[in-house]
């Protein structure tokens, strides 16, 4: 019994050497492979190292486009970043230093190079994880120190993880206490390493030191127990902050409620910290001012701009260049456009803090309690967000939204619950003083100047302040909305100024179509530039119904005509395909040539809804779904997004939406499908749209004085000699009596004449939709209906009379045609 006991504890001894002997080269599959990996573990340390330095210099300009990063976009195929380690340094960079521990995540990379080590080394595995826990135990500490030392800095010394450890420390000891804290942790650790002997020093020793340092310093340098105190002396200096910087600091900080500097970009960001009232909580302006350069320099996401010879290069002098033959032409020059003087945002730290004590009193007369709240001044609009205290439901502060608005006694709250990407939940509410965002301070910016898009339009600034610029093409349709006054024909002009201030007469035409007459007639001085009309066409705005449904159709002949160029060309879009044109690939005797992008602009389309109905609808749907890839694009603006106005197939044609003010919640989910358009304060206030993003933005303002000054600019240059021509299309132009033989009539004529017959209702696009026909070939049979006597003559925008009243009847004139083609000698 006894030697049983003997040998199972000996067994368990050898299983605890043999655990305590565990290294990596148990379980690797060889010494080779061992060391293949230590290399690449190296290698990709050496490789952090390298994008934390980088990120020293480039976090400002690549924070943008990682601050809300999704990992979805990770395998993006143009996704630039400053960062000289590219897009994987700038990611792991942002998130070990701006979410981790600041500089103190130089720990990763001393970690990588021990693993490494240990790797090569074969050295047992199990020592290394002491030395992980200290090392993830300094980097901790000395991301608080960091934080604590530099939290004026825009620079995130103690990143995320510091300065919310800071923070909370700070509220529970105060900064003093936290020094201390600080200061007694760094001396433990020092006695803890160095366990120093500290003898008293006699007052002979100190007036020798005083008459004579260096002999002294010398002399005690040989002496152990008294080099400890000098060494301590310098980290105690070193811990604590200098007064002279903060005071420094404090005085570079701009006033809070003063106005922007003039020295200062336009579009510069504010963000105030409100959670406690010491000076240093709040953020200093210039962190914002970081943002602002991020914001300029993150282009290069979207699609090249038409610019061939930079990607063709085979011979330059043989590219076709389409700007040829307005060589001359110049753009505009931003010194026509208005700079306001009441552009500058001006922050009053009295109505910041009053409104932020309304909402905690609001939230917590409900007994909902927050940890944070932090303000993001807009133009128009401030930005309250709030991290509430765990065991707070998102919807229990959501349906506080009238509440909240009462007690700030403001119209428009809206509250977001949560921001996505942020881990916040925000409050909207209009600013006491508005700003007026111009459009030339929009288009100043060097966002808009370097945006490498197809068709780029600066639509205003975001709740950030920041410049939004979206691409057109890449919408690829438009849909406004918005109440009588609350700033939609601003938003279709500053669109259209973009384009014009963009782009080349050569590589855009504009279709504009205005049934109130009055809205866009300024453009009609563009015909020889940037316009495009039917032939023989008077005006060069459309404005009478019936030449909407002509236009239309026009456009979807020029739509077919251009995808018969594209499936010659072998070019799957219109890029492609002008980049062939442009490097000679493709013969200008084959019919082929330089396509523009078109852009139709149609205002007040419930006005075309309500008198031409299904004849402008079903054209519209067509265009929607299939022009994109042939540079046609469409924006509709209407003042009554109901639901007879904005249908079904016009929504799921317009992915893209821009929700100015509107009069109900239910008109504000007809044209967003979500609410919030109704709560918008007016005078340009948006919401915009787009692939299931919803951002409030202030739509830049440009004055029809303005407009004329550009315009005028643009038709004293020279133009082209016509206006560029859509292909011709007259409804009204039936064929004679006898030009129509029975034997041309197309096959599904009967199928046709039977349909309006049943219906009594003869119009082209019933033809096209009940048996799925084209425009075109339905309206050949239209023609042939009329010529046979079965429907009247076109009646403008109105249906056709139905001139055969029974099927019976009808059955009588179709038996006599099949006669008539019976006896036809072939």
């Amino acid at each position: 019994m006894v030697k049983e006991k003997v040998q199972n504890m000996a067994r368990r001894k050898k299983k605890r050497e043999k655990k305590n002997r565990f290294d990596f080269n148990s379980w690797s599959p060889g010494e080779r492979w061992r060391k293949i990996m230590g290399a690449f573990v190296a290698a990709f340390s050496i490789y952090l190292s390298f994008a934390y330095i980088s990120y020293a210099t480039s976090w400002k300009v690549d924070q943008a486009q990682i601050y809300e990063f999704e990992w979805s976009h990770f395998l993006w195929g143009d996704l630039p970043m400053k960062n000289l380690t590219g897009r994987l340094g700038a990611i792991l960079s942002h998130q070990m230093i701006y979410w981790g521990f600041g500089i103190p995540a130089i720990a990763f990379v001393i970690l990588g190079l021990k693993y490494a080590y240990e790797l090569w080394r074969g050295i047992q595995w199990y020592s290394t994880l002491r030395f992980t826990f200290y090392t993830l135990i300094v980097a901790a500490f000395s991301s608080v120190v960091f934080d604590f030392v530099f939290s004026n800095s825009p620079f995130p010394w103690g990143g995320a993880f510091g300065e919310s450890m800071r923070i909370w420390l700070s509220n529970f000891l105060g900064d003093i206490g936290l020094f201390f804290l600080i200061l007694t942790i760094v001396i433990a650790y020092f006695i803890w390493l160095f366990n120093p002997q500290l003898k008293p020093v006699s007052f002979q020793k100190w007036k020798n030191w005083l008459q004579a340092p260096e002999e002294v310093i010398t002399e005690e340098s040989n002496l152990p127990q008294d080099k400890t105190p000098k060494e301590s002396h310098p980290d105690k200096s070193d811990a604590t902050p200098d007064p002279e910087e903060e005071k420094q600091s404090s005085e570079e900080t701009p006033v809070i409620n003063r106005p922007l500097q003039q020295n200062k970009p336009e579009n510069q960001s504010y963000e105030v910290d409100l959670e406690t009232d010491s000076p240093h909580e709040e953020k200093d302006p210039d962190e914002e001012d970081d943002g602002l350069e991020v914001e300029i320099s993150t282009e290069g996401v979207d699609v090249p701009e038409i610019n061939v010879q930079e990607e063709d290069r085979g011979n330059i002098n043989d590219l076709y260049d389409p700007t040829a033959e307005l060589s001359h032409y110049k753009s505009p020059a931003l010194d026509l456009l208005e700079q306001h003087d009441d552009s500058n945002i001006s922050i009053d730290k009295e109505e910041l803090e009053h409104k932020k004590k309304q909402i905690i009193k609001t939230l917590y007369n409900y007994k909902i309690e927050i940890t944070k709240i932090r303000a993001t001044i807009g133009p128009t609009v401030t930005l309250y967000e709030i991290v509430p205290a765990p065991g707070v439901r998102i919807s229990k502060i959501k349906n506080l939204e009238d509440d909240i608005a009462l007690s700030l006694s403001a119209l428009g709250i809206r509250i977001i619950a949560p921001i996505p990407g942020r881990g916040t939940i925000g409050i909207e509410v209009p600013n006491k003083n508005k700003q007026i965002v111009s459009l030339r301070e929009v288009l100043e910016d060097p966002k808009y100047d370097r945006a490498k898009m197809e068709l780029p339009i600066a639509i205003g600034k975001d709740i950030s302040n920041k410049v939004f610029i979206a691409d057109l093409a890449k919408m690829p349709h438009l849909l406004i909305a918005g109440a009588t006054g609350q700033g939609k024909s601003v938003g279709i002009n500053t669109i259209l100024m973009s384009l014009l201030y963009k782009k080349h007469p050569s590589q855009l035409k504009l279709v504009l179509v205005d049934p109130k007459k009055v809205e866009l007639f300024p453009y009609s001085l563009l015909d020889k530039h940037f316009l495009a009309s039917l032939p023989n066409n008077d005006e060069p705005i459309v404005t009478d119904t019936s030449q909407v449904v002509n236009t239309l159709a026009s456009l979807c002949i020029e739509m077919d005509d251009r995808y018969d160029l594209l499936k010659k060309a072998h070019a799957r879009n219109l890029k492609e395909y002008n980049n062939k044109f442009v490097s000679r690939k493709l013969n200008p005797k084959k019919g082929h040539k330089f396509l523009p992008y078109i852009v139709l602009v149609i205002d007040e389309f419930a006005d075309l809804i309500m008198t031409a109905g299904k004849e402008i609808e079903l054209p519209i749907g067509r265009l929607a779904q299939l022009a994109r890839a042939v540079g046609i694009h469409l924006i509709i603006a209407t003042q009554r997004p109901s639901v007879n106005i904005i249908t079904g197939i016009i929504k799921a044609n317009f992915p893209a939406r821009l929700a100015f003010k509107v009069t109900s919640k239910v008109d504000s989910r007809t044209i967003l499908d979500a609410g919030g358009a109704d709560q918008l304060i007016g005078r340009g206030d948006m919401l915009f749209s787009s692939d299931s993003n919803l951002v409030r933005l202030q739509c830049a303002f440009v004055d029809t004085p303005e407009v004329e000054l550009v315009l005028g600019h643009i038709q004293k240059q020279q133009g082209y000699s016509q206006p560029y021509l859509l292909p011709e299309y007259d409804s009204e132009a039936g064929d004679q009596p006898g030009e129509i033989s029975v034997d041309e009539l197309d096959e599904m004529f009967k199928d046709a004449a039977r349909l309006v017959v049943q219906n009594q209702h003869g119009s082209t696009s019933m033809i096209q939709r009940k048996l799925k026909l084209g425009y075109n070939r339905a309206g050949r049979i239209m023609d042939q209906l009329e010529h046979f006597g079965i429907t009247g003559a076109n009646a403008g925008s109105k249906a056709r009379e139905v001139l055969v009243q029974s099927t019976d009847e009808l059955e009588h004139i179709l038996e006599s045609i099949e006669d008539q083609q019976n006896s036809t000698p072939y």
